[in-house]
């Protein structure tokens, strides 16, 4: 049984999986990171098959007939739909191995989850894994995974704090040694300020958008402080006094107000965590400063708008997006580290 397990792990290609929200990342041993789509499926409500899954699927949103269900299956990195999620993986997973003529071992995961999750999702986020085609998986929490992928000292008596501004959460996490000493889980991120941007549009142009329209004016010139040069972008959507298409130019300022209450609290909640942090850490953060992982990291000038509210250093670290996914990947090659850090497993739901 050991020499077989052995013979698989040598020829198997294991996998480190961010179940994100909005993104879904998958880091491969020996390849990096294979897989970099959006949560999003696209189902034929008449006979229930997958039309498109990922990128595709993400184009279509907004500009389906009615027989089309756009599904979002994971809400908060928790599994709302379950079989659309097996789905989705096993779709990911077989993409992974196509280039293999010959037969690939079913691979080990190693999977971050968010902070909050219960036993029962953990139980769902596991079961659905091995039905989409792995071995065997281990659950990490995703702040522990992120500071893995970012290389902090988590092993050492030392304070290492991550904030992961995702897509549905912002995560906040003070670590060390090998643990997570305070934490918090917002429901408030990347979404929620597309979602400003939405409500803004129609509070004060009467102006009705749809969620990838709003998404864009936010990665266009969506920021936390003001900008050194003003940036505008044209904001298309429907009036909704005519109901006829309507085009208008929106300022970097305008779309910083809109988002200006979730950076707020963002950075409330932050320093909320500071103050039931012991002392000794604070210190060793002050020193070290505070990290941001996450989509909703890159938005600009949010690292400069958490220094100010904090009094700490702040930096983004290098790709964000995919910290998770490294991270997880990462503890494939540390069979001790992944020991001690990965959540108990439940029983498997049937």
């Amino acid at each position: 049984m050991f020499f077989a397990d052995r013979l698989l792990n040598r020829f198997s290609t294991d996998l480190g999986i961010d179940l994100g929200t909005s993104t879904t990342l998958i880091f491969a041993q020996g390849k990096g990171l294979v897989v970099n789509e959006p949560s999003v499926v696209a189902i034929n409500t008449r006979n229930g098959q997958v039309l498109s899954i990922g990128h595709e699927a993400k184009a279509m949103l907004g500009k389906t007939p009615q027989y089309v269900h756009m599904s979002k299956p994971l809400q908060r990195g928790i599994i709302s739909d379950y079989e659309v999620v097996e789905k989705m993986l096993r779709y990911f997973f077989q993409k992974i191995h196509r280039e293999h003529s010959l037969f690939v071992p079913r691979p080990r995961v190693v999977v971050g989850v968010p902070l909050d999750v219960t036993e029962v999702e953990r139980k769902a986020v596991g079961d659905v894994m091995l039905s989409a085609g792995a071995r065997d998986f281990f659950l990490i929490e995703k702040p522990i995974a992120s500071a893995i992928g970012i290389g902090l000292p988590i092993s050492e008596p030392i304070g290492n704090m991550v904030v992961d501004i995702g897509g549905s959460t912002t995560e906040i996490a003070v670590i060390s040694l090998n643990g997570i000493v305070t934490s918090k889980s917002i429901p408030i991120a990347g979404d929620e300020m597309s979602r400003n941007i939405t409500q803004y549009a129609r509070d004060v142009f009467n102006l009705l958008l749809g969620e990838k329209a709003a998404e864009d004016v936010k990665v266009a010139v969506g920021s936390a402080i003001p900008l050194k040069d003003r940036m505008d972008v044209s904001m298309r959507g429907r009036d909704l006094l005519s109901g006829l298409p309507r085009e208008i130019i929106v300022t970097d300022g305008q779309v910083r107000e809109a988002i200006a209450r979730s950076v707020r609290s963002i950075v409330e909640h932050i320093k909320s965590i500071l103050e039931i942090t012991p002392p000794e850490l604070v210190a060793d953060i002050y020193r070290r400063g505070v990290v941001l992982t996450g989509g909703g990291s890159l938005l600009r000038g949010m690292d400069q708008a958490i220094g100010e509210g904090t009094g700490l250093p702040v930096r983004v670290t290098e790709d964000p997006v995919s910290t998770v996914a490294r991270g997880a990947g990462a503890l494939l090659e540390s069979k001790e580290l992944l020991k001690d850090l990965a959540l108990p497993k439940t029983d498997r739901i049937t």
